[in-house]
């Protein structure tokens, strides 16, 4: 594979995608409790490149006014203004609906997105709305009573259904009460009337009525008549293609403004862009290769527009279902067919002309000549006759079998080689007997029968390396002290193939536990022992196995206790925590790289161990890193023993290199990952799996005025467990736009937040936390500024968020990055080799287990425990996902938490002592301390139903295993630190919630709107 040029000339016109109209929905002139004039609070000032504090919640009065959609002439109050006076009631007026539906010519809406309603037009008899006026702050005003407000009339409730329909009372100050925690989004006035909230009519696809409020005890005519914010204008002009949200309240009122039950949540799944195949039902599916936007701007101006990043989420080695499964085409003797000047891969996207005798590519649009041995006719639609026979021409994902051709040597064999910490903390914590006993039960299933490569070398202060060779019956231990010049002790014997020395390996492994129970050694040699392994490994390459139990003391490498200077917080040296300390790291994971050695780190230890630099070998190796902190053999026996067979038998993409190849115009720029750049488009990945992502950005290197199509394909060459060479090819097509509208409306939220945690966690090795969260934050707020800006009825919409239907939960997942571990808080919030090996973590995801990791789910599932086991299991019914707020828990529940890494299971305060009897063996009360609890199966319908339950989960994420932690409600401080600190909807620890997220980004996007 060599990198070649690419040009590309779409050969078809992508049509344009009509704009939507939108059906104006019936409405209902609303009632209004209270009234007056209602001002305008300016905002904070706007200084351009100083983006607020996402962590710091705006005052109430700095809010733009919160109005709705406009409403319609002054209209004479039928009933006097009374009064106030403590707990009186004020009547509601009555006016008749003056809104109608109105259908554009054309066309319908397009389905899930909002409609947005007309302004009230005035009827005959009555006079137009005043002029606008522009309101300027008043000066500060006497303070006002609070005054509690009844409910309203009784003939509210029982008007005819044409003139004012019912709605429930919502307000997001009056939630029903949990037992257990107050609201965390709780207002700050501590004296709150018990008045009745406006009512409001939510539509599909975010858009809600908002409740209007004033001080009370003002006039509700002089409301109605400056609440319109301009003269009515066409309807056409409000007929737009977007979602809104009402965020405001009024001035000087206690609600908020906002229900927080109607924030965007992705309770039922992420919105999945299915766009992509349906426009191109050749692409391959969009978990090998998913766009930030289906749509690919037409020019460098229009790029910038768009604020949000530009690019792609790669996972090439996805595991697919048995109907997904890629198909394999060997072309034999042929060869493969390939573009002769950009090198791009035979796909369903080339035509072929003359008679079937030419192909052109469509990267390049060169004209190739097909290979005799390829050839076929064409029918009368220019298709080839055996198109049908041929999975390369039908398929968006296919593995080609190499040739010759791209070999460099001949292919590896699977080689797996383990460096195993044997001083005193790995041998007390359990570590080595369950990594012994671990390793034994998968040589059967390791990959590459009868090839496999084995061997071993542990180490404490010195280096201890095995022969296993065959004619033995026992290992051979040699011990290397000299720290200083490393050498190999009988360097052909040290690697072994597993089918030939088996019975020595078993020996090895059932005696390595008892060869080092005794020892006291404390002293970790593992940069020699590193160097020791790469020499052992340098002609073969493979996957090498690092368990690291304490902090590398001796020799090169050597590391040192930091982190502990609380000053370094917060100015400019703290990135330096988060990076290598020695070089020495780096320069080893290059030479790995370049020998085609992958690494992956398991770190063990209750003490800081540096994992900023010990996970540098997997970060540029293709590698990953497995943390267990404070690790204990009996507690975590299953979480390793699970992770570390997963690591030995899931299928392996060994000395691989990877390439994506564009049209012409567009090029990827940066890469994101675990990865090694080996030239600037050419990947290296000595050893890849099925659970690795990688992230990349796009940039135009031309204007593709005449261009209607960009194409892009993934190939990724790499050698096989059975020692095939094969290629791995995933294409797709996108449209290209001149319509900032359409990049939004095709927009894919998962590779988007995908793309921003990896620039968000590679800022932090150069900037502070601070910096890098500003920047997530900024970027959502250029990007709902620009996409509000392009509707010309922004200004009618003070009040709303706008925001494109496919975006609907980017606010939501920006605040959960924001609060995640890698980018947290500062010292006091993750340690540090926490924070770093979740950064690493976070690097390698794919989208769906990163949405998950983000914004993990939530259930409550006592209701279906206790149901009879005779009923049918429905459990689908029983596990609908709950918002991350401890408005979601009750006393009397028990809940479950799942992130994609462990269980979490919450028992209320006032829960059935039957529940938990079934599921511990005896009442909770009798446990002081549920972290020394395991949970374990009994013989009971309740635990069997439970461990149904975990089951299920960890079955629909074989990736990990998910350990599952006790906690019982009012626990502290292990009930903060499980859960209530990841319920990212509330008020934690200084950081703002999901409500005051929402309100501080819109005032941001309307500063300069």
């Amino acid at each position: 594979m060599q990198p070649m040029g690419n040009e590309n000339a779409g050969p078809t016109k992508f049509p344009g995608r009509p704009v939507s109209p939108f059906v104006a929905a019936p409405q209902t002139t609303m009632p209004f409790f209270s009234s007056g004039h209602v001002v305008e609070k300016t905002g904070p000032p706007n200084f351009p490149g100083r983006p607020a504090s996402p962590f710091l919640s705006a005052p109430q009065n700095a809010m733009p006014l919160l109005s709705s959609v406009p409403v319609g002439p002054s209209i004479p109050s039928s009933q006097p203004s009374p009064d106030v006076g403590n707990y009186q009631r004020f009547p509601t007026p009555v006016y008749p609906s003056n809104v109608q539906s109105i259908t554009p010519a054309h066309g319908p809406p397009y389905a899930g997105q909002a409609v947005l309603p007309p302004p009230g037009l005035p009827s005959p008899g009555q006079q137009p709305l005043p002029p606008p006026f522009n309101f300027r702050p008043q000066p500060p005003q006497p303070q006002i009573p609070l005054v509690s407000m009844g409910p309203p009339p009784q003939s509210f409730n029982s008007m005819p259904r044409g003139s004012m329909p019912t709605f429930p009372l919502e307000s997001s100050n009056l939630h029903p009460s949990m037992l257990g925690y107050p609201n965390s989004q709780a207002s700050p006035v501590t004296h709150v009337p018990p008045g009745q909230a406006s009512p409001f009519l939510s539509h599909q696809g975010g858009f809600v009525q908002p409740p209007i409020r004033a001080p009370l005890g003002l006039n509700s005519r002089e409301q109605l008549t400056l609440t319109s914010m301009g003269p009515p204008i066409s309807v056409q002009n409000l007929v737009e293609e977007f979602s809104s949200l009402s965020v405001g309240s009024v001035p000087g009122s206690i609600d908020p403004g906002i229900d927080s039950k109607a924030l965007p949540r992705p309770l039922d799944g992420d919105v999945e862009s299915k766009s992509s195949t349906v426009m191109y039902p050749l692409n391959c599916h969009p978990k090998f290769l998913s766009l930030t936007s289906h749509a690919i701007p037409n020019s460098q101006s229009l790029l910038s527009r768009w604020h949000l990043p530009l690019g792609a989420v790669v996972h090439p080695l996805a595991e697919a279902s048995d109907e997904e499964e890629v198909p394999i085409v060997n072309f034999g003797p042929t060869g493969i067919i390939r573009c002769r000047r950009c090198q791009t891969y035979v796909n369903p996207y080339v035509t072929f002309t003359d008679g079937g005798r030419k192909w052109r590519c469509n990267l390049c649009a060169l004209l190739n000549d097909v290979p005799s041995d390829y050839f076929s006719l064409l029918d009368a639609s220019g298709r080839r006759c055996d198109a049908d026979q041929r999975p390369e021409l039908m398929k968006g994902s296919v593995e080609f079998v190499a040739s010759t051709e791209n070999m460099v040597r001949p292919p590896m064999p699977p080689l797996y080689f383990f460096l195993i910490d044997v001083s005193l903390s790995a041998v007390r914590s359990g570590m080595l007997e369950i990594v012994a006993k671990t390793i034994k039960s998968c040589l059967d299933e390791l990959l590459g029968f009868p090839r496999t490569q084995i061997g071993f070398l542990t180490f404490d202060s010195t280096l201890h390396f095995y022969n296993m060779k065959s004619s033995f019956t026992q290992p051979q231990m040699m011990v290397v002290a000299d720290l200083d010049d490393i050498f190999i002790p009988l360097p052909d014997d040290l690697l072994v193939n597993l089918s030939e020395s088996r019975t020595v390996v078993d020996a090895f492994l059932d005696s390595l536990p008892s060869m080092f129970v005794d020892n006291v050694n404390i002293e970790s040699a593992f940069g020699p022992a590193l160097k020791a392994a790469f020499m052992v490994m340098s002609k073969l390459g493979g996957k090498l196995l690092i368990f690291q139990s304490t902090l590398p003391s001796l020799g090169i490498g050597r590391l040192k206790l930091r982190g502990d200077d609380l000053r370094i917080y917060g100015t400019d040296k703290e990135h330096a925590l988060r990076i290598a300390e020695d070089p020495f790291y780096k320069q080893m994971a290059a030479d790995l790289t370049q020998y085609q050695i992958g690494v992956n780190l398991y770190a063990f230890s209750d003490r800081y161990s540096d994992i900023a630099s010990l996970g540098t070998l997997a970060k540029y190796t293709g590698g990953q890193v497995y943390y267990f902190p404070s690790f204990l053999g009996g507690i975590h026996k299953e979480k390793l023993s699970y992770e570390l067979a997963r690591d030995l038998t899931r299928e392996t993409a060994w000395e691989a290199v990877m390439r994506v190849r564009c049209g012409k115009g567009v090029r990827f720029t940066t890469y994101h990952g675990h990865l090694m750049l080996r030239s600037t488009d050419l990947l290296a990945l000595p050893a890849v799996d099925c659970d690795k992502a990688f992230a990349m950005q796009l940039s135009l290197e031309e204007t593709l005025l005449t261009t209607q199509t960009v194409y892009f394909q993934v190939a990724l060459l790499y050698t096989s467990s059975s020692g095939e060479r094969r290629i791995r090819v995933h294409t797709a097509a996108a449209p290209v736009v001149a319509d900032l509208g359409e990049m939004y409306r095709q927009a894919n939220t998962g590779a988007l937040v995908c793309l921003l945690s990896r620039l968000a966690i590679e800022k932090t090795l150069s900037h502070k936390l601070e910096d890098a969260r500003h920047a997530i934050q900024l970027r959502i707020v250029k990007g709902l500024r620009e996409y509000r800006n392009l509707y010309a009825v922004q200004h009618r919409l003070g009040g709303r968020m706008i925001f494109p239907e496919s975006l609907k939960f980017l606010p939501l997942y920006g605040l959960s990055l924001l609060k995640s571990i890698p980018l947290r808080g500062g010292y006091a919030d993750a340690q540090l080799d926490e924070r770093c090996a979740a950064g690493f973590n976070v690097m390698i995801l794919p989208i769906k287990r990163l949405l998950k990791l983000i914004y993990p789910t939530l259930i409550r599932i006592d209701e279906y425990l206790v149901m009879a086991p005779t009923v049918a299991d429905d459990f689908g019914n029983f596990s609908k996902r709950l918002p991350l707020s401890s408005e979601s828990l009750n006393s009397r529940g028990l809940y479950m938490y799942d992130d994609g890494y462990r269980f979490i299971i919450w028992f209320g305060g006032m829960l059935s002592s039957d529940i938990t009897t079934s599921l511990l063996g005896v009442d909770l009360s009798a446990i002081p301390d549920l972290s020394k609890v395991s949970l374990c199966e009994r013989d009971n319908h309740i635990s069997r139903k439970l461990f149904g339950i975990l089951k299920r989960f960890r079955e629909s994420d074989p990736s990990c295993y998910q350990m599952c932690h006790l906690v019982r409600q009012g626990e502290q401080p292990r009930e903060g630190l499980l859960l209530l600190s990841n319920l990212i909807e509330d008020q934690i620890g200084g950081t703002v919630g999901y409500v005051d997220w929402i309100q501080q980004i819109h005032r941001q996007v309307q500063q300069s709107a």
